[in-house]
């Protein structure tokens, strides 16, 4: 499984995505983003489901890239240019894959701002090859293991909070993901696009370095529950005398 977050607001975009590599019995480490940037445009490439996809993809999506110059201009362009590749692995590995029993469940989220693009954006390809928005109603979009941390996303984020607000959300989702699904974990990749600077930073943390933060939230966490209001909540314990939270 994977854990691949990306989220859009005014400021900017921002990107967390573990990586872990579970291979028969093997457990890998590897990178799960790909950035892209140049004079005038600058983006990213999450990816989600087989690894083997996911390579070919990138290596013939370059390609393309290198030789379509003006799909720069417009995110859009070069969604619908990585999108063709997508579909072009597809023709020519679905049913080798199927007759192993496995899959092709490359799905991909592409972020960032073209020469032409008046604002960066977010988009979401699917294995087929067709696409999506994503846009200020739900600014952000998980692929992988998607469950976990979509509640505190779903209750805290919204597109006008500030980049460092999503920073810190996308953080404690990737964490309760981590926690939750055996194969996420780190070392975690950050990528962080501020609207029209034209550059991506790029950010590696291991375990070690957020797990001051992981633990002040596990605290806060209980606190909250004991803070809760807890008038109805006594009411189901009648019988049992006084409750001690």
């Amino acid at each position: 499984m994977t854990f691949c977050l990306g989220i859009t607001v005014d400021d900017g975009l921002v990107g967390i995505a573990d990586t872990r590599v579970l291979s028969g019995n093997e457990c890998l480490v590897a990178r799960k983003t790909a950035t892209y940037q140049g004079p005038g445009f600058s983006f990213f490439v999450m990816t989600s489901g087989l690894r083997s996809l996911r390579d070919k993809i990138l290596l013939c999506f370059e390609e393309a890239f290198a030789r379509e110059t003006p799909a720069r201009e417009r995110l859009y362009k070069v969604v619908n240019l990585y999108a063709q590749q997508v579909r072009k692995v597809a023709a020519q590995d679905r049913e080798a894959l199927e007759e192993s029993g496995l899959k092709f469940n490359c799905y991909s989220l592409v972020g960032g701002q073209g020469t032409a693009d008046s604002a960066h954006r977010l988009f979401m390809v699917y294995p087929e090859g067709n696409w999506v928005e994503i846009g200020p109603d739900t600014p952000y979009q998980i692929i992988g293991a998607s469950g976990y941390g979509k509640p505190i996303l779903e209750r805290s984020l919204h597109s006008k909070d500030s980049m460092l607000y999503a920073y810190k959300v996308g953080i404690l989702a990737f964490d309760a993901t981590r926690l939750c699904a055996a194969d996420v974990d780190y070392p975690m990749d950050v990528l962080l696009y501020s609207k029209g600077s034209f550059e991506m930073v790029e950010r590696r943390y291991q375990r070690e370095e957020l797990r001051a933060i992981s633990e002040w939230w596990q605290d806060r966490m209980r606190q909250s529950v004991q803070d809760l209001p807890a008038k109805w909540i006594e009411a189901a314990f009648p019988a049992c005398g006084p409750v001690v939270g």
